[in-house]
């Protein structure tokens, strides 16, 4: 249950019967009303802004309509008290025995607590990874990858149908030099001494392909001319190099249901496709682009070029569809593509693109608003660089990749969960440091083991409860139904429920933002507040949960620490993190 909405919901009933008897003015636009935490808690409970977006349609002051309001919210069973604050914003404060309940919506609802409709079924298409099939994994494809799969989660949590794609960008000139460096290596497979020449992929990890080519074809290629052993180098290399990929994906607990490949796709004549559908739309023309800025006019020149209007769509200049050679550009295939993703059923596109793609995204969304006929969105969510460290030093490059880091040096290093986890603690727009020490130590500064250590230490309060009466129910089912939660009357079990009670609401806004970091930045301020509880019984023994001499509070306690454990297990798993019920050091 999401409080935040169900207040809304009454909301919106008040202000039709306030329209309905000629308080208001009948037809409001209610779609920028919100119902929502004030920003001081001292404030209350919930705030809603109702009086302030209303005023101007109604021709009232807010404080006018804030007392309208007002009248009708006190009358609300779980009110205890209503307050207009400042210009004309209206809060509440609820009961206790209000945010009681919702430990034992949590119970009931176990994981899918927090699940929401708010996606009402539409149809989002999440492009995640779509690294070059070039080379292994490395440590920034990692972020994109959790990032991606982090937020097809969090969407589907929030009632959206997702799919989760990878673009393999199998076409041009890199996949290209992949055939010839490949060729390389399996001539030296084959026992000659061979040279990587600049322009050529050095890394080792061709050696394993090379290897594995000569053992299927034997010499059949040493003799042959490039323009037969091209092809087959080339797509050999890449058929490995995808099978490694996609091995280290799920060992990350990365899932991609559609692999589209941008080869596959020319070949369709979807480019062809999309190309004249822009032409029909008069958004194609010829003409002569002004130099790049910083672009010194003897390095640049002027040439008509077949463009589109990008402009019209909010881009800084028209872009360019094809090459002087009369072939498409890589813009035209994408903006194919994103037709292809469009046409396949999903009207939100959302692209998950490494630090290096910042410029190419105004024209992409112009593209993908064009090429829809205004009908498809698209999201671009561009991840920052990752720095590997240790101890604060900058990790070493990795030999096998030749120049960095791989993905699977960091996945066993450290465990699929940390990589998880440490890649949604700071926005995907922000620079994020992994530092490997750190990020193992057990200790507050480390968001994993915080968070890890609130679930472990409800497993470990439930264990002692079973242990010391072991004809107890500790299932959530029965915990609901049998815990007296009254009890719960402290102010730091309140504000523990009320933190829990808000997660609903996290999730529908961090969906509607498509922002999976902010599920990490709840979790650790859950995983906050519990500890915070579990050291007040230190000082304080009436704090505890298990108390001999009250078996009806500890009940009451142990329903709000298995609705703790339940709680971080539900953010746990949008992020693709196992919650663990034991910590050792």
């Amino acid at each position: 249950m999401n409080l935040f909405n169900e207040f809304a919901k009454d909301l919106r009933v008040i202000l039709d019967d306030l329209a309905t008897g000629g308080d208001l003015p009948a037809g409001l636009d209610l779609s920028k009303v919100t119902v929502e935490p004030p920003r001081d808690p001292s404030h209350g409970d919930l705030s809603t802004n109702s009086a302030l977006v209303l005023s101007k349609q109604a021709g009232r002051k807010p404080r006018d309509i804030a007392e309208l309001l007002a009248a009708r919210l006190r009358a609300l069973p779980d009110v205890t008290s209503v307050e207009i604050a400042g210009p004309g914003f209206v809060n509440l404060r609820l009961s206790d025995d209000t945010w009681r309940e919702r430990v034992g919506d949590i119970l009931v609802a176990g994981v899918t607590y927090g699940n929401g409709s708010i996606g009402a079924g539409i149809a989002v298409n999440v492009e995640y990874v779509s690294a070059n099939p070039t080379g292994p994994l490395h440590a920034a494809h990692a972020r994109g990858a959790v990032v991606g799969d982090a937020l097809a989660s969090l969407l589907e949590k929030a009632g959206y149908t997702v799919t989760r794609e990878y673009y393999i960008n199998d076409a041009g000139a890199q996949v290209e030099v992949l055939g010839r460096s490949t060729y390389l290596r399996y001539r030296e497979a084959l026992g000659e001494t061979v040279e990587i020449p600049a322009g050529m992929y050095p890394g080792e990890y061709l050696k394993d392909v090379g290897a594995a080519l000569a053992e299927r074809d034997g010499a059949k290629w040493l003799d042959a001319s490039e323009a037969d052993w091209l092809p087959v180098t080339r797509d050999f290399a890449i058929e490995q190099i995808l099978a490694g990929i996609k091995q280290d994906l799920a060992d990350l607990g990365v899932r991609n249901q559609v692999f589209s490949s941008e080869r596959a796709l020319i070949a369709s004549g979807a480019v062809e496709d999309a190309y004249q559908s822009l032409v029909e739309q008069d958004l194609i023309y010829t003409g002569v682009l002004e130099p790049p800025k910083g672009k010194k006019p003897d390095h640049w020149e002027p040439r008509p070029q077949t463009l589109f209007r990008a402009t019209q769509f909010g881009d800084d200049v028209d872009r360019p569809l094809k090459k002087s050679d009369g072939s498409w550009t890589y813009f035209a295939n994408d903006i194919a593509y994103h037709l292809d993703k469009y046409r396949r059923g999903s009207s939100v596109l959302i692209d998950v693109l490494g630090a290096d793609h910042g410029g190419y995204v105004k024209r992409m969304q112009a593209a993908t608003t064009a090429v829809t006929g205004g009908q498809g969105s698209l999201d671009a969510k561009i991840c920052q660089l990752v720095h590997l460290l240790q101890n604060g030093e900058p990790v070493k490059m990795s030999k096998r990749a030749g120049t960095f880091v791989t993905l699977r040096d960091v996945i066993d290093q450290v465990g699929r969960d940390v990589v998880r986890f440490i890649m949604l603690t700071r926005r995907n727009d922000q620079t994020l440091e992994f530092d490997f020490a750190k990020v193992t130590e057990q200790s507050k500064d480390n968001p994993v083991f915080y968070v890890q250590y609130a679930h472990a230490r409800c497993c470990s309060v439930l264990r002692h409860a079973q242990d010391a009466d072991p004809a107890r129910s500790l299932a959530p089912e029965d915990l609901a139904a049998t815990a007296v939660l009254a009890r719960l009357s402290s102010p730091e079990e309140l504000e523990l429920i009320k933190l829990m009670a808000s997660w609903p609401r996290v999730v529908e806004s961090a969906a509607q933002a498509h922002e999976a970091h902010r599920i990490a930045f709840y979790l650790y301020d859950l995983a906050g507040a519990f500890h915070g509880l579990w050291n007040k019984g230190k000082d304080d023994t009436t704090m505890r949960f298990l108390l001999d001499e009250d078996p009806e509070l500890t009940t009451a306690r142990l329903a709000l620490v298995k609705a703790v454990s339940i709680v971080i297990a539900s953010g746990l798993d949008v992020m693709g993190v196992e919650p663990v019920e034991e910590l050792r050091g």
